[in-house]
């Protein structure tokens, strides 16, 4: 049995992987301050004696005792209506959040996985992005907070494994969707499925042509686990290279949930990537990876997990009050 730290636990993304693990028979430690995880994703872990949870930041100084073999660093806000809310904090967990980890990772001699992103690409000039593209990054924009702070944990995580020899693992991870997603987090699945079970019309940004790839959450959980247990130290893209505009995208969901809203249009936000697709050839190559799951499989489990959410949820606008974090 590995003893394991996953942080950001209480996300999305990290709820899914303490199941993974614990699936593997690994003792999980879980790790979030809830700023923008939900306790709600790790409830049914309550009674189960292989998992540990510790609300703690990870921008303040870790410690924990006893052997840890994994560290899986996930702690970060993900979706632009967060990060724009909080971009310091966002800056933070990155920069110092990471370190901090990287640190633990020294201490324990444990193998450390670090939660990278597309968005290091920006907005790409090469398509499909590739790892050996180094992107089209706005640093000061208003998106730079979450593009920056990924691409200096990137750095620092190198910087580690170059000098201090740490074993290290970096994902850059695509969208990936599925259930225990936040339905007003921002991001483009859950805005439209939100909007076709609340009746409302569904708002494409732009003229609708841009284009995202949608990676099912048990197949990234199947690529970062795969990725994690090699050698390979440098990043690795995990996504699905399935492509699509945001139009058509929108024309399934309405398909999907048997609504009859119309589309209707705003205007692109700021630095708003017009294309997002993987290239995939070294996960195939290095992990023997590929998705499984098709789109229309996979967003018809994520429909069924948004209908059963209560009234209450449904018509939440807000996720968080972010005041306490605002002046730290």
């Amino acid at each position: 049995m590995k003893s394991v730290l996953i942080t950001g636990a209480a996300g999305f993304l990290g709820s899914h992987l303490c199941d993974r693990f614990l699936h593997e028979g690994h003792y999980v430690i879980g790790m979030d301050n809830f700023i923008t995880g939900d306790q709600k994703n790790l409830i049914h872990l309550k009674n189960n004696p292989n998992f540990e949870f510790v609300e703690h930041d990870v921008t303040e100084f870790i410690n924990l005792e006893g052997d840890l073999d994994y560290i899986l660093h996930f702690a970060s806000p993900a979706s632009p209506i967060d990060y724009l809310k909080i971009p310091i904090q966002t800056l933070k967990v990155g920069s110092l959040g990471t370190h901090n980890l990287l640190g633990l990772a020294k201490t324990k001699n444990a193998r450390i996985l670090i939660a990278s992103t597309s968005e290091v690409y920006g907005d790409p000039l090469v398509h499909p992005q590739t790892e050996e593209y180094y992107g089209n990054v706005n640093t000061i924009g208003p998106r730079g907070v979450y593009d920056e702070a990924k691409r200096f944990q990137e750095s620092i995580t190198m910087a580690y494994h170059r000098f201090h020899g740490i074993e290290t693992r970096i994902v850059r991870i695509f969208n990936t969707y599925g259930p225990r997603m936040r339905l007003n987090d921002g991001r483009v699945i859950p805005a439209f499925m939100g909007q076709a079970l609340r009746g409302e019309d569904l708002t494409v940004f732009g003229d609708g042509v841009q284009t995202r790839s949608f990676c099912y959450v048990d197949d990234q959980v199947e690529g970062i686990y795969r990725l994690l247990l090699s050698d390979y130290a440098e990043p690795v893209n995990i996504g699905n290279p399935h492509e699509i505009t945001i139009k058509d995208f929108a024309e399934e969901i309405i398909k999907l949930t048997g609504t009859t809203q119309k589309i209707i249009y705003k205007d692109l936000p700021v630095n708003d990537p017009m294309q997002r697709q993987p290239d995939i050839t070294l996960a195939k190559k290095l992990l023997d990876w590929e998705p499984k799951v098709g789109r229309a499989e996979g967003m018809k489990i994520t429909f069924d997990y948004f209908k059963s959410l209560t009234e209450e949820e449904l018509y939440k606008r807000d996720h968080k009050d972010f005041s306490d974090y605002i002046n730290k």
